[in-house]
């Protein structure tokens, strides 16, 4: 059946790093795009990037040049490298599908994975 699964989230220390995986099942993501969100106990949930199906990529302000998005066609998997993690960053990451980068309504979500950094 068609899911998205995110792995990579846990504990790590300020100025670390952690890399997270958005499996696609069930479809190719190859025509999609796929985006990161991330949602903080008391907080709106947030887009904090996207990668086309050409591969363009997009970053929220709050993560450009720490975080990078990437695709790895032949193993259906979206990835998100979190570099320089700092404790405004913790929160559940969730990837989800969409038609384009920027288009309203994703057809797939993920249930998220948990990332915290210490303080």
């Amino acid at each position: 059946q068609v899911q998205l699964v995110e792995s990579g989230g846990g504990l790590v220390q300020p100025g670390g790093s952690l890399r997270l995986s958005c499996a696609a099942s069930g479809f190719s993501l190859d025509y999609y795009a796929i985006g990161w969100f991330r949602q903080a106990p008391g907080k709106e949930r947030e887009q904090i990037s996207c990668i086309s199906s050409s591969d363009n990529t997009d970053y929220a302000d709050s993560v450009k040049g720490r975080f990078t998005i990437s695709r790895d066609k032949a193993k259906n998997t979206v990835y998100l490298q979190m570099n320089s993690l700092e404790s405004e960053d913790t929160a559940v990451y969730i990837c989800a599908a969409h038609e384009f980068c920027g288009g309203d309504g994703a057809m797939y979500w993920g249930q998220g994975t948990q990332v915290t950094i210490s303080s």
